[in-house]
């Protein structure tokens, strides 16, 4: 026999007819044994013996609802590639099959699709998981692809395990359990709070295990809220239910405070001391105190001694003088804790009889010298009751319609006059632009520089003549005349208040002369200033009457030694102020200004304006929206500043009442540290107060007082009328090198404290204590907020040792503005200017270019039926522009106003200071 031994070509066809036969028998079509290759692409010769090489294998694929996926396979050198699923062919209609080349070796390569719909897969429920693979063939062999599992993915609606709610103490773990749904694919876990995801890279207080449950390492007050575990695939995503965690904190007693004074003004009384529940505050459902909250003790008040006389002492010998004396001392006993002093005389003398008395010689000469003795006694006795009755009637000529006003002409700056510097009373102003002349005109004065003599007279009582100053104010002489001294104003201020104290109208007027100011003004008016504190007072020309002159104060009171009532939501939205004397005649009004610290809408609040009473009283003059132009008072409320119009001078204060919980106050919000520190412990001061310029001076004065450094700029916090307390807390210390020595992670301010508008210097101190004295650097944030409510963050980075970073000036309270200004020197338009803008403006217009407009351009249209029921609309309007723009006052801009209301008459705005 032969040997089997087949030569390439019978090789070749003998496994062709081996993959016919393989073919045929799946019901493809195959070319006959005896014919060429029905390869498609040719294999080159030197890739002939490679087996396929896969490019793609498929990968595993989830169905979603009814959308069919694509399995993809690619491979090289292939002549042909055909899919096998759950072990059977896929029928070669439902492929989907590319060819190429690849251009570097120029191997055929073939590229297979199918699609697998969900029929397909369901088709085999039961019986396992849908596969496919694909095989490729070349002139070598076959290969086999990978599995790829076709799997119909879904979400259960419902969770195996769902959370639960809990109530958890302060800075205590918690864990919450979540088992999601069953899934294909498996269902990815994460957690929200209060609807917002909880991430634990940005939150590391919050942790979420290998199973899906969430733990809260230390539960915080920020921790409370509602947690929902929520799960989702490619399907769909499924929420739980929501589970309420509550953070409550047990309350904590404060420090007992300071015992009272014994009840007992003599021997036995009682004394108390208490302490509140209130470090920390019981919340959200936590443990009161428990223990006694008031103390009672026993106490022994020393009893007072009435002092009493010794036994008179022995009668001296008799002298010289023909007398002889005894005396006694308050020692039997002496007068000791608030004891009485003895009453009566603790000397006694007694003429000798004539035995006694040494002899003397007598003669004419002594009897001359005694009737001499008694001629002088009876020449003084007569001089003082001529004296005393002199100043009795001259006292009881003088005017007492007002209250003790000391009589200063005008002092007004002269006409023509400007001076060099700003000086000791003029502010400085900035230099006028070339428009300046428009509104520069200066009045003449010299007919009304009558001197005055007396309390107040009428302008024909004068009888002599001066020269005006540039001063604004003129000092009384101690006899009641008067007469220049270079503008100065009164040396001693005690002096004033002294005189104001012995008047029935200033019984009630503060003697804190840092708090007060006061001038004389006549009808020219002028200005008021109390400097640091926001408040003013504008007395506009002609609203003291001709003639008349009026020694006018302006104080601001401290808000401790009132009681101002305030009743439900009633809060003190600024300083109290006074001006006086009360009782004077004023023809127009004037305009007192101050702080206030509303957020301004008017919808939120109800304001009232409270004056009060002679008899101490405190009654509603004004309400705010429902005013009449007829009232004597009429309130504008700016954004944070209130105007007041009146013509009766007294005791103000503004009071408003919440109408919603919305309302909110102005809050500033300021940190105090000490300048240097050389112990390991170290105090911070936050101070939350109302945002006036009056409180904010106060307490710069009282750190200013204490050695305190502001160590970071105010802030504004919107203080909601929502009965929350106020939060203050510190965080994120370097453990390692600070701690709080307080017990609580917060402090607590109460709402109504701070609602009520009177408490005084508000704070909260954190007192800190550092490792190791070489610790300087103190960092750290300082949260503070209103629960349930919006809040500040400030930043603590500072070197404790020394601090040398520049302070803002803006808050150093450098007001050096002058407290008192009268005459021309108080007001930015010209007198003469001010007349003839107003002779313009006042008559109506057909076309509306009158005061109206002037208002309208001014953005005052709100208050035109109050300027319409003043005689002078007009000087009404520019009285408020006064007020408003004294510091920052443009008498450029006035005047563009003027041009665009179409004012071009000569006679108001061509004025040369030549004509004036």
């Amino acid at each position: 026999m032969m040997p089997l031994h087949l030569g390439p070509i019978v090789r070749w066809r003998f496994r062709v007819m081996l993959a016919c036969s393989w073919i045929l028998s799946i019901g493809f079509t195959c070319i006959g044994a005896e014919h060429t290759a029905p390869v498609t692409h040719a294999v080159p010769a030197a890739f002939s013996d490679m087996l396929p090489e896969f490019l793609v294998e498929p990968d595993d694929v989830y169905i979603v609802k009814n959308k069919p996926v694509t399995l993809t396979c690619r491979s090289k050198p292939a002549t042909q590639i055909y899919f096998k699923c759950n072990g059977e062919w896929v029928h070669q209609d439902d492929h989907v099959i590319e060819h190429t080349i690849e251009p570097a070796t120029g191997l055929p390569i073939m590229q297979v699709m199918i699609d697998i719909t969900r029929q397909q897969v369901e088709k085999i429920f039961g019986l396992g998981d849908y596969w496919c693979q694909c095989v490729a063939w070349s002139t070598t062999g076959t290969q086999k692809s990978q599995k790829a599992y076709v799997r119909i993915a879904y979400l259960r609606k419902n969770f195996d395990e769902e959370p639960l709610g809990k109530e958890v103490a302060l800075d205590q773990e918690v864990l919450l359990r979540c088992h999601p749904p069953e899934g294909v694919p498996v269902a990815e876990v994460e957690w929200q709070r209060n609807e917002e995801l909880l991430d634990p890279k940005t939150d590391p207080n919050v942790f979420i295990t290998a199973d899906h449950h969430l733990i809260i390492k230390h539960a915080r007050l920020a921790d409370t809220g509602n947690y929902t575990c929520v799960a989702k695939n490619i399907v769909a995503r499924r929420k739980s239910t929501s589970a309420t965690v509550i953070v409550y904190v047990n309350g904590g007693w404060s420090t007992w405070s300071t015992w009272s004074a014994c009840s007992a003004v003599c021997g036995r009384g009682s004394q108390k001391r208490s302490r509140s529940c209130t470090n920390p505050t019981p919340l959200n459902g936590g443990s009161s105190c428990e223990g006694q909250s008031f103390q009672k003790s026993a106490c022994t008040a020393t009893c007072p001694v009435d002092g009493s006389w010794s036994e008179w002492s022995k009668w001296s010998v008799c002298g010289a003088d023909c007398a002889m004396w005894r005396s006694r001392e308050c020692t039997q006993p002496t007068p000791g804790t608030g004891g009485k002093d003895c009453q009566g005389v603790d000397l006694q003398s007694l003429n000798c009889t004539s035995e006694q008395c040494p002899q003397t010689a007598s003669g004419a000469e002594d009897m001359a010298l005694y009737v001499g003795m008694v001629a002088v006694a009876l020449c003084l006795t007569l001089l003082l009751i001529v004296v005393v009755l002199v100043y009795r009637r001259r006292k009881g000529s003088l005017d007492a319609d007002v209250a003790d006003s000391s009589i200063l002409t005008t002092g007004f700056q002269p006409m023509g006059v400007k001076p060099t510097k700003p000086g000791v009373w003029a502010p400085h102003r900035p230099p006028r632009s070339k428009n300046s002349h428009l509104l520069t005109i200066h009045p003449d004065l010299t007919t009304t520089t009558t001197s005055y003599q007396g309390t107040l007279r009428s302008r024909h009582d004068g009888t002599g003549k001066f020269s005006m100053t540039n001063g604004p104010l003129l000092e009384p002489l101690p006899n009641g005349s008067h007469t220049l001294h270079n503008g100065k104003l009164p040396s001693d201020p005690n002096d004033f208040m002294t005189r104001l104290s012995t008047q029935n109208y200033f019984k009630t007027l503060t003697r804190d002369s840092p708090n007060t100011s006061y001038g004389t003004f006549n009808f020219l008016g002028g200005r008021l200033t109390l400097p640091n504190t926001g408040i003013s007072l504008l007395i506009p020309p002609e609203a003291i009457p001709r003639g008349k002159i009026y020694e006018i104060y302006l104080t601001v009171q401290k808000k401790e030694d009132l009681r101002l009532p305030l009743a439900g939501g009633q809060t003190l939205l600024g300083p109290v102020v006074s001006c006086g004397p009360p009782g004077v005649m004023l023809t127009r009004s004037v305009i007192l200004s101050m702080d206030h610290c509303s957020d301004a809408v008017p919808e939120n609040w109800a304001v009232r304006l409270k004056k009060q009473t002679y008899e101490g009283t405190w009654e509603d003059v004004l309400v705010m929206g429902e005013e009449l132009v007829t009232d004597p008072y009429y309130c504008q409320l700016e954004a944070e500043t209130c105007r007041v119009f009146t013509e009766h001078l007294g005791r103000l204060a503004l009071v408003g009442e919440s109408l919603s919980m919305v309302a909110a106050k102005r809050l500033k919000l300021v940190l105090f540290a000490p300048a240097y520190c050389g112990t390991l412990e170290y105090s911070i001061r936050v101070y939350c107060m109302d945002d006036t310029q009056d409180v904010f001076a106060e307490v710069m004065e009282l750190e200013k007082q204490l050695g305190g450094r502001m160590i970071d700029e105010p802030r504004v916090l919107l203080f909601k009328d929502s009965y929350h307390n106020l939060r203050l807390s510190i965080h994120d210390m370097p453990q390692s090198q600070w701690r709080s020595k307080l017990l609580a992670s917060y402090q607590e301010i109460p709402f109504y404290h701070i609602w009520s508008g009177s408490q005084r210097s508000l704070h909260c101190t954190f007192t800190l204590e550092r490792l190791s004295l070489s610790t300087c650097e103190l960092t750290g944030q300082l949260c503070v907020w209103q629960v349930e409510g919006e809040g500040q963050s400030f930043s603590l980075d500072f070197n404790i040792a020394k601090d040398n970073r520049p302070l803002d000036s803006e808050f150093l309270l450098m007001d050096n503005c002058t407290p008192a200004l009268a005459g021309p020197s108080a007001f930015q338009i010209p007198y003469l200017i001010r007349q003839k803008i107003c002779s313009s403006l006042d008559a109506p217009c057909p076309n509306g270019a009158d005061w109206r407009l002037l208002a309208q351009r001014l953005k005052l249209e709100r208050h035109m039926s109050f300027f319409a029921s003043k005689p002078s609309p007009t000087s009404v309007i520019l009285d408020w522009w006064e007020a408003q723009h004294f510091h920052s006052g443009n008498l450029n801009q006035l005047a563009a106003v003027m041009a665009e209301i179409g004012k071009q008459e000569a006679m108001i705005f061509l004025v040369s200071d030549g004509e004036c």
